[in-house]
C-alpha cells in the first residue's frame, strides 16, 4: 500500500501485514472539538452480542453508519446504518484526504471507561474485502490497544492518544487479532471510529 501520510509514523507489526500509527494525526483542539461534537451527535446505542450461543450486554456503546443504507453483522447481530453526522463526514474527509482511501461506512464505539471494553476479533468479514483498509481514529482517554498473531501468538501492542490514526492493511486483519483489555486505571471516556470500504450488505 502506497501511504500519503508524512513520515511522523510508526509500524506497529513485525510481519502479515501493517498497522501505522499516527500518534497527531489531528491537533489537541481538533481532536477535542470532534471528541465533543461526537458524543452529542451520534446516536449512541446499548446492543447485545452473541458469543458461546448466549446473548450478552456489549460491553460499550456503539453505532453503525453508512453510505447508501448498508447494514452489517457483527457478531451475529445485524447493525441497521445510520446517517453521517457532521463531526463524521468531517473526519472521513480528512482521512480520505490524506490516505488517498475511500471509506463508505464507520463503526463507532463509545468506551465510557476502563470497565469497557472490546474482546480478541478482527476486521476480516467478506464484506470488508480480501485485504481491508480499516482506518481507526481514537478520541478521548489514551487505552492500550494489542495485537495477537493468530499462528505464532506473538503480541504487539501500542497506546493510541488522543487525535491518533491507526492505519491497518495488508493481511493485518486475516493473520492477525487485536483487542482492547479492561483498565481500572482508566476513568474518562474514549471514542474509536473505525473507518472501512464495505463492499456489499451482509
Amino acid at each position: 500500500m502506497t501511504s500519503l501520510f508524512p513520515a511522523d509514523s510508526s509500524d506497529i507489526l513485525p510481519f502479515d501485514g501493517r498497522a501505522q500509527l499516527f500518534p497527531q494525526f489531528f491537533d489537541t483542539s481538533t481532536a477535542q472539538e470532534h471528541f465533543n461534537g461526537l458524543i452529542s451527535e451520534v446516536p449512541w446505542e446499548e446492543h447485545h452480542l452473541i458469543l458461546f450461543g448466549k446473548k450478552v450486554p456489549e460491553p460499550r456503546r456503539s453505532a453503525w453508519i453508512a453510505d447508501n443504507d448498508i447494514h452489517y453483522v457483527y457478531s451475529g447481530v445485524e447493525r441497521v446504518a445510520h446517517s453521517w453526522t457532521p463531526s463524521l463526514t468531517s473526519i472521513r474527509e480528512a482521512i480520505t484526504r490524506e490516505t488517498g482511501h475511500p471509506f463508505n461506512s464507520v463503526l463507532a464505539n463509545l468506551y465510557r471507561d476502563g470497565n469497557d471494553a472490546m474482546g480478541w476479533h478482527s476486521d476480516d468479514e467478506p464484506c470488508n474485502g480480501p485485504e481491508p483498509v480499516i482506518a481507526s481514529v481514537s478520541f478521548g482517554a489514551e487505552r492500550r490497544f494489542d495485537f495477537r498473531h493468530r499462528i505464532s501468538k506473538e503480541k504487539a501492542a501500542v497506546v493510541l492518544p488522543h487525535g491518533s490514526l491507526l492505519l491497518m492493511s495488508g493481511q493485518s486483519q486475516h493473520c492477525w487479532q487485536h483487542s482492547i483489555a479492561r483498565s481500572k486505571k482508566v476513568t474518562s471516556p474514549r471514542i474509536n471510529l473505525t473507518f472501512r470500504f464495505v463492499t456489499s450488505s451482509t
